[in-house]
């Protein structure tokens, strides 16, 4: 069986000519070679060096197909996007001649008109992805008209978290970013992990104050000098237009030693939580359920994380800790507990993330998807 995604993932070209996409999104359409005969890839192909956060598709199975890039904040972003669509959607049209079935992944700006394209315009098998926050009360218009559009229509929709009156059509779904080998890895990593001495902390992700970078800062300043002693290193791995401006705020907290990675492999990412002992992600953004989080968790980092679309459906007070709200105060509050955890506590927060963590392994998301196909 052929698969056609459409999605707005970024890629871009090595000097050797090599097409390196986003790593998540390459390493979870990698895996799914093991469902699909063929996939061709339909998404946005960007100029300059790619970050170090990409990389290359596992087999020629998998085609690229180029989209010049569109969407954005701006209102001429907005603009440039609705005047790309007749170019898109004739790519789109000419990929899904190939395939037998196709994978929409959305909120995204393309998605905006895909989605009625696709639903009124192509009988192939297919399904929709929705990766933002499902619940969410005021979002932005386009994501507002996506699940509308989503929520009425026939084909099934892959969403984060279980929700209240949740059409039939809308499955729960969770992200796959977990081999079996990293299962077991993590395993063996939790068992020699310990409490004794300093403690590390890592943040991975989008260096923006949606995503409580500041927020992680400042509670660090807020701490005392005993507490402070038992910190070892704060890493943030990520970028972002505002990472300066989170670099000299972190210079000016005395006794913390933070480190900014950057972007990283995936690889140099699990090395990171392999060293913490405590993740954190006290963000405001839209979320559906970070990946980040699954994976810190594998590796024996307790999570401190917001109350944000379904995180607390998977995160509580028996394996981690949820901000009361996001704010300086609040955050400090739970570094605290954190570094003034026993060994007993660590070790029971650590053995009750065991319950859950398999469910975003590839080996699970694969087993669901054969499901789907044959129902979709």
């Amino acid at each position: 069986m052929t698969l056609a995604i459409i999605s707005h993932t970024e890629h871009y070209k090595t000097s050797d000519g090599t097409i390196v996409g986003w790593s998540p999104t390459v390493n979870e359409i990698n895996h799914l070679l093991e469902v699909f005969d063929r996939i061709y890839h339909v998404a946005m192909l960007y100029e300059g060096e790619p970050p170090a956060s990409t990389m290359a598709y596992a087999d020629e199975r998998i085609v690229f197909v180029p989209l010049r890039p569109s969407g954005g904040r701006s209102f001429l972003n907005k603009l440039y996007s609705i005047w790309e669509a007749p170019s898109v959607i004739h790519t789109v049209s000419r990929t899904l001649k190939q395939v037998d079935c196709f994978h929409l992944r959305t909120p995204t700006g393309i998605g905006v008109y895909l989605i009625p394209y696709l639903t009124l315009f192509s009988n192939k098998k297919g399904w929709y992805k929705y990766a933002g926050n499902w619940n969410q009360n005021n979002p932005p218009l386009g994501y507002r008209l996506q699940r509308f559009m989503l929520k009425h229509q026939k084909r099934t929709v892959t969403i984060n978290g279980q929700w209240e009156h949740q059409p039939k059509h809308c499955v729960t779904f969770e992200n796959p970013c977990l081999t079996l080998d990293d299962l077991e890895l993590g395993q063996q990593i939790k068992e020699t992990k310990c409490m004794d001495g300093t403690l590390n902390f890592c943040f991975v992700g989008r260096l923006e104050s949606e995503k409580g970078v500041a927020i992680i800062i400042k509670a660090f300043g807020m701490l005392s000098d005993s507490d402070k002693k038992r910190v070892g290193r704060v890493h943030f791995v990520g970028d972002g237009p505002k990472a300066n401006y989170f670099k000299r705020l972190a210079q000016g907290i005395d006794g913390i030693e933070f480190l900014f990675h950057g972007f990283l492999s995936r690889h140099e990412v699990f090395d990171i939580y392999k060293q913490s002992h405590i993740f954190m992600l006290p963000s405001m953004a839209s979320e559906g359920f970070p990946k980040v989080i699954a994976e810190a968790m594998n590796f024996g980092c307790i999570p401190i994380v917001s109350d944000v679309s379904s995180i607390t459906q998977y995160i509580n007070a028996s394996n981690g800790y949820v901000l009361d709200a996001v704010t300086i105060s609040s955050m400090t509050t739970q570094l605290k507990h954190s570094l003034n955890l026993s060994v007993e506590a660590y070790r029971q927060l650590i053995d009750a993330q065991t319950d859950f963590i398999y469910k975003f392994s590839f080996d699970y998301y694969n087993k669901r998807i054969k499901t789907l196909v044959t129902i979709t």
